[in-house]
């Protein structure tokens, strides 16, 4: 009789479950047999219908026989399943699957020791048949990939840690890969398990909020970072692995578009008795050297607020013996001793699709060991610290140029610091960012636009540098009134006197 009701069930499971419901006991279990020991896995059809159906099918035919356990990271989980692992180049184990990809199935089941979960890439909807099994709790996972069951006896435990413990090479792949290879999986009735550990209701969240019109986000927070923001809906949030130098302490990963994915990451370092200025300076250092060997466009840095630091660039980058043009955005935040940078990178062709979203994740960005937000939602940058030189770092392709430097250090009130100079600056810049977005924009398209543009606004910066002679409110006066003059001279008078004598000469 229970092999009767064992095989309607598989069957059922197969083709769709509608509303029936079955005994727990009743429930079929896919038994991975390695040579280090048997895998007994009890799904979870309640939670993820369509996974289920898959990882029994898949099963059921013989997928998963010759595979490898490709992935092996000890304190996080093994990975298997990829067909390409049966007799493939190394290099291609991961990339494996059938063509038919499965919608994700996001549940609130927390990924504990011995959950079995689908892998999958950037896109939440490309699971096929990779899927792995947490070694150690790893919670940061929840809610972003698809947990459709769990190790059911006590020989699967004792399995998982073996594999775990076998030694890895490069890409974290087995360095004696039959040491991990699945022999056979088969589907048996759960009453035939050995030392099966009854069923318990998987741990949960609580906390998976379906997405509303208004509000298309989830949420991350770290008491152990200290820190809060809201990540895109569908984005997988990872924490990489701190020992790598370089790496962020978080990282948002967007769904691939023509074959780049979209980057949200957090980096937090500690910045001991060091200002915003000192930060600025040891940043530009290390992008001057980028900049010089023409990998890196500086598009724009500015100081947006007191202690916040926004730089956007356009990285150059070889790839198939193409090269692919990547945008950045980066904000570095100080704050108690602390530097909280914020950076987005996509496509030059698709920055703009998802720069609202990069907005609001950090608006939404807090500290929590402290009340007040670090960033006001929709506040206007430009108008914190004087704005940013966006036509002449446009024209000399770098805030870094002595140009741009010099109008930064006037623009900052360094050289003319007093009244009447601040009073001078803040009316300029209402007038000028009413147009100079624009033309930077242009510039950036239009290299001869760019070259016309520098030639013309030369004379200007030779100019304002008579402004680094005013130290006081009345030579702040005299020389900004000569400035003025000097620069009507050159942009009206002189065209104008050489109009007139072409004009008498013909």
């Amino acid at each position: 009789m229970n092999k009767i009701i064992f095989t309607f069930t598989i069957f059922l499971i197969l083709i769709g479950f509608g509303n029936y419901s079955f005994a727990v006991t009743e429930e079929p279990v896919v038994v991975i047999e390695t040579s280090l020991g048997n895998i007994v896995i009890e799904l979870f059809p309640a939670y993820a219908t369509e996974h289920v159906k898959n990882f029994l099918a898949l099963a059921s035919n013989g997928y998963y026989d010759s595979t490898l356990f490709h992935r092996i990271i000890p304190g996080f989980m093994i990975q298997g399943g990829d067909p390409n692992t049966k007799s493939g180049e190394p290099n291609t184990w991961g990339q494996g699957g059938p063509d038919t990809k499965l919608d994700a199935e996001f549940n609130p089941i927390k990924h504990n020791r011995g959950i079995v979960s689908m892998a999958r890439s950037a896109d939440p909807n490309s699971a096929g048949s990779q899927f792995f099994i947490v070694h150690q709790d790893s919670n940061f996972l929840d809610g972003e990939y698809t947990a459709f069951g769990r190790l059911a006896s006590q020989e699967s435990f004792e399995t998982l840690d073996k594999i775990a413990a076998v030694t890895t090479g490069a890409s974290d792949r087995p360095v004696d890969p039959e040491q991990v290879r699945i022999i056979k999986a088969t589907i048996i009735a759960t009453a035939d398990v050995s030392g099966y550990i009854p069923y318990v209701e998987p741990e949960r969240t609580g906390t998976i909020t379906p997405p509303t019109e208004s509000i298309a986000n989830q949420v991350f927070e770290s008491k152990e970072l200290d820190i809060t923001f809201s990540a895109p809906v569908g984005w997988l949030l990872q924490q990489p692995d701190s020992s790598i130098s370089g790496a962020p302490d978080v990282a948002a990963v967007g769904p691939k578009v023509d074959g780049v994915n979209p980057v949200i990451s957090l980096t937090i370092k500690d910045q001991v008795d060091k200002t915003i200025d000192e930060l600025i300076t040891e940043k530009n250092n290390v992008l001057a050297e980028a900049v010089y060997l023409n990998k890196l466009e500086i598009l724009a840095q500015e100081k947006i607020k007191t202690n916040i630091y926004q730089t956007e660039a356009i990285g150059n980058f070889e790839v198939d013996d193409k090269t692919l043009q990547i945008k950045f955005l980066e904000v570095m935040i100080l704050s108690e001793q602390k530097s909280y940078t914020f950076a987005y990178s996509n496509t030059v062709d698709n920055f703009n699709n998802d720069l609202p979203k990069f907005q609001e994740s950090l608006d939404s960005f807090r500290i929590l060991s402290q009340e007040s937000p670090i960033m006001t939602p929709s506040e206007d940058k430009s108008s914190e610290e004087g704005g940013g030189c966006l036509i002449a770092t446009a024209a000399y392709g770098s805030e870094m140029a002595p140009q741009v430097q010099m109008l930064r250090e006037i623009r900052d009130n360094q050289l003319m610091n007093t009244e009447s100079g601040t009073a001078f600056m803040g009316a300029f810049n209402n007038v000028y960012y009413s147009f100079s977005p624009v033309i930077a924009d242009y510039e950036r398209e239009n290299p001869y636009f760019k070259e016309a543009v520098k030639i013309a606004i030369a004379p200007m910066l030779s100019s304002l540098s008579i402004m680094e002679n005013a130290n006081s409110e009345s030579e702040v006066l005299g020389l900004g009134l000569s400035v003025i003059a000097l620069n009507l001279a050159m942009y009206l008078g002189v065209p104008a006197i050489a109009v007139v004598g072409i004009k008498r000469k013909f």
